[in-house]
């Protein structure tokens, strides 16, 4: 997926924690791919290593109201998992939206301390991370997924049907070829380390490359 970018500056990064709460676990919207204790833990080691390098840490979480099935706020299906909850943070901010940018103050936050690559955890996947990728592309931040730090569920609707897996699968995909790296928490660390940015690819190399490599 994702190669290190040796040329770019010194990316000034900020950890975003997304909707890590037990609605995801034991409430209604149990997350299936990646299995969930794996994703979490790499979620734990993204913010372990964030915190020993001064990166900033916002830990985002969603909120519904008291009479919805999920994330009702105050629920114990709302509260923040433990795994991240217990761990440091530069500031929570609730959300009630799909991106973490609408109606929040995160961008301002952002902007105060001249970040300019965002790494995503958390969940879903394919709705708040989505939706916090995107805009957060658009408003020009550079922007990581860890891949292996957040999940989806299935869908089945009108439109048909989707495993959690493909939906997982297919957005990473989605994510590498404009908006964000995709990559592993382990590829993450390194260029932690390394004080380096990751690449992606662009939609037209995308293209050319799966009519070259069917």
């Amino acid at each position: 997926m994702s190669t290190l970018n040796q040329t770019a500056a010194a990316p000034r990064r900020a950890l975003i924690v997304i909707d890590v709460q037990n609605e995801y676990f034991s409430g209604q919207m149990r997350i299936s791919y990646p299995d969930p204790q794996t994703s979490l833990q790499q979620i734990g080691r993204a913010m372990d290593a964030a915190h020993q390098a001064g990166i900033p840490v916002f830990v985002i979480q969603h909120s519904a109201p008291e009479n919805s099935p999920i994330f009702a706020r105050g629920s114990a299906s709302w509260t923040l998992h433990e795994e991240v909850a217990r761990r440091p943070s530069t500031a929570q901010i609730e959300k009630t939206m799909a991106s973490s940018f609408t109606g929040t103050t995160l961008d301002a936050q952002l902007q105060a301390l001249q970040i300019d690559t965002l790494s995503i955890v958390g969940y879903m996947t394919h709705n708040c991370n989505a939706s916090t990728i995107f805009e957060a592309a658009h408003r020009g931040y550079q922007v990581e997924i860890l891949s292996d730090a957040s999940g989806s569920l299935p869908y089945r609707n009108a439109a048909g049907a989707a495993s959690a897996e493909e939906i997982h699968r297919v957005f990473q995909v989605v994510f590498h070829s404009n908006f964000a790296s995709s990559c592993s928490t382990d590829q993450w660390l390194a260029a932690l380390a390394q004080q380096v940015s990751l690449s992606h690819s662009n939609v037209y190399v995308s293209h050319q490359d799966a009519l070259s490599k069917p």
